[in-house]
């Protein structure tokens, strides 16, 4: 669980980087788009797309990490319930 933990922390820290580097490479497009630069249009598009591949896939890793995370602490909660429901129904007995 704490390495899950950890991957999330760094793959949250990771998103909010490429998420910046999708803002700035947005806002070196409208730059150029503005100052009429077609060759640096073309380059800045290209690159925009590829920065927003790239954070569409740290996104999908981060919602798959928080998905496991998820699934282990439904695990660790079932099988506290589980040890507890049997602990009680032992002491009623006894």
């Amino acid at each position: 669980m704490t390495e899950l933990h950890e991957c999330s922390a760094l793959l949250r820290r990771t998103r909010a980087r490429a998420e910046q580097i999708v803002r700035e490479a947005g806002a070196l497009l409208a730059e150029a788009e503005l100052g009429g630069d077609a060759e640096r249009v073309v380059t800045l598009r290209a690159e925009l797309e590829q920065a927003r591949q790239a954070y569409c896939k740290v996104l999908n890793a981060y919602a798959t990490i928080c998905g496991r995370i998820a699934e282990e602490r439904q695990a660790i909660l079932e099988a506290q319930f589980a040890r507890n429901t049997r602990h009680q129904g032992l002491s009623g007995v006894a």
